[in-house]
This record gives structure tokens, sequence and C-alpha cells, in this order.
């Protein structure tokens, strides 16, 4: 990927972003605690996101997944409420991968046109595309009804028989049925609600692995029972039936993976998730997020991303992967952009945030990573994690203003945003399957704060209170400036281990670091404490005042956050200044 402007990801739950009802009844249908749509992102919307500072929208949920709905009209199958968690339905438990989910649109039948538009739309407001592949595991009910002309559905040739086969979709217990989980801690599928959509039992002869690996005919209530585990050609023991990279892989680059693989017979899933991936190109996504990579050989995504990359060398592509030992293994063979950076920054962050953290370790993390740094993701919240403004979280938004300001100006890697975090979300409401503090994925539900923004689809920002309305002015300030500045696409080095030596009164609750470019020298400094001010003299040390080429004197510094204006004073080969710095508080100084 190019390295000459940073890019922001704005990851946003589609169903839940134009939804105004706020009804918010537990397990309530979509009748009643009503569903976004697709037409929701007008181009006053898009034009808002995009001056958040915005250049790439995920939009989340978008192919068509398992949902309790009726749609049968259009040829669509009910879904039954054993294998769908919550209402709504996962966004991981895809049923169609050539469609979109038929909640998004306002004429059903119309549903892929109506998302083609989107795109269309989203381009214009000059933003990029991003959507959601999951090539582990795929829903229980998977049915294909708008397969392009030769392709075939998951599992439709398999050899049911037998446990594996290269060639099988899915792995089998053969002579088996699947049962349902022993649902415990008082969860029941709809809330114990009878469904009127499905009267009968979920049958699957026989039955298939479930998504996260379980081999059980009937899986644990905590495992991923509504979705089923694609094969790749790995047999149960561990051992694989498609030709291992050489260790030089990793340093050849997208056409060389390309070559290696042209002459090679590979499984039938690696060519069924390619083609799909081909589709949704074709029809103008610039990019995915890749679920839960690490489940799925490195040697699949070589294949898989060079074809895409053969197609759009532009494209991004974003994967998700936890082990901090397989990142290089994932980036380099497995030709990915970018990787969460969740468990070294946002982990150290998170602690950071909730009061029992060093600002000491952040260092350390971008040292550990500087060879890969471009490719980690940095984020405070998404989909999967708690509302910083939960009280299980943090309790409070504004404990995010700092963590932000480091997340989005450390590195030269992209940044994301999950929509509601931009004016303090926190995720309480009781929607279903799942407890509060995340903002529900399952079901039908509305997003209060963020409902105050849309402020019945004027996108305005109308109803929001002063302090969300700060919030959000936070966020477009420092976002804007991410994307617009030279430095951060530049060169980085810690200065607070020897401010920690050097300075009186700083201490680990603060942070700094420089950042700069043949064209731009920026001074970071962040307060992560959330009631104490602190008073010092910063300092910058020699060796970064001579990569400056400062000379002896003094040169004006302007915080380019809110515009306060300072002195960096060299003497004897060191500069100094006068920071009085407020809880939660960052300055971003630009060197004049």
């Amino acid at each position: 990927m190019s390295k000459d402007r940073k890019i922001v990801v704005y990851q946003v739950f589609t169903r839940l972003f134009g939804n105004t009802n706020t009804t918010n009844k537990p397990w309530g249908t979509i009748d009643e605690n009503g569903v976004g749509k697709f037409n929701d992102f007008t181009n006053e919307a898009l034009e808002q996101i995009r001056d958040l500072g915005i250049t790439h929208i995920w939009y989340t949920g978008v192919p068509h997944h398992a949902v309790i709905n009726d749609y049968t009209e259009y040829g669509i199958s009910n879904d039954h409420p054993d294998v769908v968690k919550g209402r709504a339905g996962s966004p991981y438990a895809v049923k169609d991968y050539y469609n979109v989910n038929p909640d998004l649109a306002v004429d059903p039948k119309n549903r892929l046109e109506e998302f083609k538009a989107l795109i269309k739309r989203t381009h214009a407001n000059g933003m990029k595309v991003i959507i959601d592949i999951v090539p582990n595991h795929v829903a229980r009910g998977y049915k294909g009804l708008t397969n392009p002309e030769g392709v075939s559905d998951f599992g439709a040739n398999d050899y049911t028989t037998s446990v594996y086969h290269k060639n099988n979709n899915f792995y089998y217990i053969p002579g088996s049925t699947f049962k349902v989980p022993e649902w415990r801690n008082g969860y029941v599928p709809l809330g114990g609600e009878q469904d009127t959509l499905v009267n009968s039992k979920f049958i699957e002869v026989p039955a298939k692995w479930t998504g996260n690996g379980s081999r059980l005919v009937q899986p644990d209530y905590n495992d991923w029972y509504e979705t089923v585990k694609i094969n790749y050609g790995v047999n149960p023991d561990g051992t694989v039936d498609f030709d291992i990279l050489p260790q030089e892989f990793l340093e050849k680059d997208v056409e060389a993976h390309f070559k290696f693989w042209k002459d090679k017979e590979v499984p039938d899933s690696w060519n069924k998730f390619t083609d799909i991936a081909l589709y949704w190109m074709d029809l103008g996504v610039d990019g995915f997020r890749y679920d839960m990579a690490e489940m799925v050989p490195v040697e699949f995504w070589s294949y898989m991303n060079s074809s895409i990359k053969i197609k759009n060398p532009h494209a991004f592509l974003l994967a998700e992967v936890y082990n901090p030992d397989l990142y290089r293994e994932y980036i380099h063979k497995g030709k990915m952009d970018y990787l969460y950076d969740k468990v070294e920054l946002y982990d150290s962050i998170k602690h950071i945030m909730q009061g029992y953290g060093w600002t000491d370790h952040i260092p350390v993390v971008q040292n550990g990573l500087k060879d890969i740094e471009h490719n980690m993701l940095h984020f405070l919240e998404n989909h999967d994690e708690q509302r910083i403004a939960s009280p299980e979280f943090a309790g409070s938004a504004e404990l995010a203003m700092p963590a932000m300001v480091v997340s989005a100006t450390l590195s030269t890697s992209p940044t994301m945003l999950y929509f509601g975090q931009e004016v303090g979300e926190a995720g309480a409401e009781k929607a279903g399957f799942g407890s509060p503090s995340r903002t529900s994925i399952f079901d039908y539900i509305g997003v209060p704060i963020f409902q105050r923004w849309v402020n019945d689809k004027k996108f305005d920002g109308g109803q929001l209170t002063e302090d969300e309305r700060g919030l959000r002015d936070f966020y477009r300030r420092l976002l804007n400036f991410t994307i617009s500045s030279e430095a951060l696409m530049g060169y980085y080095q810690d200065i607070h281990f020897y401010n920690r030596e050097h300075t009186e009164w700083y201490n680990y609750y603060v942070l700094s670091y420089v950042r700069w470019s043949d064209t731009q020298k920026l001074i970071v400094v962040s307060n992560f404490h959330a009631n104490d001010i602190f008073g010092f003299e910063l300092q910058v040390p020699e060796e970064i005042i001579q990569k400056w080429a400062l000379s002896e004197g003094n040169f004006p510094i302007t915080d380019i956050l809110y515009g306060s204006e300072h002195v960096l004073k060299v003497k004897n080969g060191i500069g100094k200044f006068r920071v009085d710095i407020n809880p939660l508080e960052s300055f971003i100084f630009e060197v004049n």
C-alpha cells in the first residue's frame, strides 16, 4: 500500500447507522425496533463522515447472513432460531456470499442494486469501500440463491460419508445428526418467544464441524454453534493437501506469489473464496476485512491475496490475527496489508485508560513492531470490543482522548474509528443475545447517542449535548490533521524515557514522542491522567535537534489541535519548552 497519505477507516455497523427507532425492546423484531438501510447513507451523511477525516468506510454486515425475518416471497428460506444468534443474526454467519442482507434494502428484491448504488455514492464522496469476508466459517443454513453461472454452493459436491476430503468444503461427522447446544445461564433463542416462521426442529445430517473447530455433534453453548468450519485442505491430524510456500517467499512480491500458484492444484474452498472476493471487486468494492484470518492457512492467503492484488494493486486488505508470533508470516507470506494491533498497542492503551497501566509500555510496544509498524492498524473500539464509555470499560468517553491522539499519530499505520465512538456511545442497551457494553451486532436495536447525531436523518448532530459535540469536534480536528500530515507518514522517535530521566514532574501518566518528515516536525505530548494537571519543561534531546538541523535559538511552535503557541528554545544542543497539560489533554506541536 502507498504510504503517501494516512488512512482512516470508519467502521459502521450498516443496519444500525440510520435506524432512528428508539423503542429498544429486548429481542425486538425488525418492525418493533427498526433497522437502518443502505439508502440511509445519503450524500449528506457521507459528506459528514468524510468531513470527520475518513478515507475508507468499512460497511460491516453487508453479505447476506442468517436473520430471523420472513423473506420467503423473495425466494429466501427462513433461518432457524436455534442456529441464529439474536434476531437480526450475526454478520459472521454468512448465508449467501453473492448477495447482501435483505434487511438493509428498501426493496429486498433489488437489494444488490441498492448496495451497488451505495458503493457509487461512497466513491463520489471521496471514500473507499470495505466489506467483510469470513473465510473460516459460514452459516449452518448456507444457501446461495444468486450464484453466478457455474458456481456451486459450499458443500454441494462434498463426500459427506467421509470426515475429510481435500476438496470437501466442510468437515463431517458421518452417521450423526446435529444437536443444538444445551442452553444455560438463562439463555434461550429469541428470549423464549415462540418462533412463527419455523415450526420444526433444525435438521443437519450428517453433522458438520462447528466454526471454531468443535468436532462435537452437539457443540457447546459458547462454541460458534451457528456456523460450520470451512475445509482448506487441512487433515484432521494437521497434515495438509496443498503445497507449502518456501520460506524465501517471505521476501517475494505479489507477482512471485501469484506465479507460484499458477501451476498448482489447490483445494476447492480456495477457489470458491477467491471467486467471491473477485466478484465483489468487480462490483466496485475496494477492499476486505478478513474475520479470524489466523484460523485459515497462510498459503491460502498467499493464493487469494495475490489474485486480488494482481487485479487491483491498491486493494485494502485487513485481517484479524491475534497471535504476535504470526504477524510477519501473515503480512509477508499471506500478503496482508494490515493486521489489528490489538494484543500489543490496544491492550496496552486499554489498561492505561482503565487506570492501571503506565505509558512506559507504549514506546516498548512500538519498538518491538518497528519493522511492521505500517502494517498494524490502530483502533480503540470495534464491534468486538467494549465501548470506552461503558461502565464495564472506562465509564467515560473523554478517557479516550489522549489514547486516540496516540493511536492516530504514533505510526504510519491506518487508524480505525467505530461509529458512535466520536460522540461517546456507551453500548448500554440490553438488546437480546449477549450483554451490554458492546453495541449489539446480533439484534435489532437503536444506538441512542449516535441517534442524536443522526437527528432524524439530518446527520447534523442537532440533538447532541454540548459535551458530545465537543468530543466529535476533537475527533474531527485530530483525524483531519492525520490525513494531511507528511510527518505522520515519516519518522518516529521516542522522547518519553529521556524525559522520564531528565525532566522534573514528568511521569508515567504522560507520553511524548516526535514525528517528522523533510517538511514537517511534530512533538506529541499526551496526559492520560483523568484528574491531575502536570507542569514541566519538556526536553527534546540533542539527537533529535541534530536530525532536525535546528540551530541554537528560539523556534515558535503551535499546537495544531487548538492553536496554542509556545517557544522551543535550543541551547547547548538540547531543545526545551514549558508544558502545562490538563487532565486528558494532548498537544501536537508543530515546529514553525
